[in-house]
């Protein structure tokens, strides 16, 4: 296994756009629609084990190009695309079963990326390695260890779309548009996962804020709040039910970070990060807002919890490192 954060000959990271996707399912191709349409690459590669789907998917997928506004190249990959890739984007790996949650997956898929990582090293890989699969944030600690890529090069699509569904579900509340408003879902991208209400905005205005004054006519607020969040946490069980996989709101959430990557944007998103002592917290990748840019993580960003929701976050953070130790890859 290579050494972590090792890169021996420190080589800068892979110039260019190029972006290799790993998955040609559900996710990975709303992921793929959603980059071309917004022109965030020069060349897409695709790598599945279901050659014919593969060519399809590449294929439909080209047939779309024309009308998107863009020149781009799709293509059906190899894993020697991950040579001169400026991303590898990771949705393969079993899907999550009705009932089951992301962390019931892990056995299953550590296997599968062991040798998918095996190949994408072997390749010469030095980009910016972004995993979406799930249970993610245990899988993008086994990626950082399986590839031995720097951690600021490794990450997880985090709680990402947990907040996109959070600002959709409070801006219908508040009558407001998504992007009027400004509250993050952190922790574990699953059950046990929270809502930073204190450090909410709405319009401009603290959400805590808005919260008290309305709870002076409406005492059920709170209570209608928190029902909420659960919808907003569970919305992947219940869409999983109904059609069988989540797919547009995640391929969307990918490219953003795509986006703030190959843009070199220096914005703060959720994602599935490495702590090294934020929050009192070491050795284990989570949801929380990062600064992205070019060569991947800037820095973490450890925002003020209250008391309430550091407690919640610290019990977490405690769940996805109980799982990150069964897989045998830590320290």
């Amino acid at each position: 296994m290579p050494g972590i954060d090792a890169n021996p000959n420190n080589l800068p990271v892979t110039p260019g756009t190029k972006v290799v996707l790993i998955g040609a399912g559900a996710v990975g191709i709303a992921y793929a629609y959603a980059l071309l349409n917004q022109g965030l690459t020069d060349h897409l590669a695709i790598i599945d084990l279901n050659e014919e789907l593969t060519w399809a998917q590449a294929e439909d997928l080209s047939h779309s190009v024309p009308y998107s506004g863009h020149n781009i190249d799709v293509t059906v990959g190899t894993y020697e695309d991950c040579r001169d890739a400026a991303m590898v984007v990771n949705c393969a790996g079993v899907a999550q079963r009705e009932g089951e949650t992301r962390l019931d997956l892990v056995a299953r898929n550590v296997k599968i990326f062991e040798s998918i990582n095996n190949e994408v090293m072997a390749n010469g890989f030095n980009g910016i390695y972004l995993v979406a699969t799930n249970p993610v944030d245990v899988l993008t600690y086994v990626t950082w260890k399986q590839t031995g890529l720097p951690s600021s090069q490794v990450i997880g699509s985090g709680t990402v779309l947990d907040t996109a569904r959070w600002r959709h579900n409070l801006g219908k509340r508040f009558d407001l548009a998504p992007s009027a408003v400004h509250n993050y879902i952190i922790g574990e991208h699953g059950d046990s996962e929270l809502p930073v209400i204190s450090t909410g905005t709405v319009a401009g205005v603290p959400l805590h804020a808005m919260l008290e004054k309305e709870a002076e006519t409406n005492p059920g607020i709170y209570d209608e709040i928190d029902e909420m969040f659960v919808k907003t946490r569970d919305a992947a069980y219940d869409i999983i039910k109904r059609k069988g996989n989540t797919s547009f709101g995640i391929g969307s959430a990918l490219a953003r970070i795509t986006k703030a990557i190959l843009r070199n944007e220096d914005v703060a998103l959720p994602i599935s990060a490495l702590l090294q002592g934020e929050y009192a917290r070491e050795d284990i990748y989570i949801g929380t807002p990062t600064v992205l840019n070019r060569n991947g993580v800037r820095n973490v960003v450890e925002l003020r919890l209250s008391e309430d929701e550091f407690a919640k976050f610290d019990k977490s953070a405690s769940t996805l490192r109980e799982v990150i130790e069964s897989t045998g890859l830590t320290d």
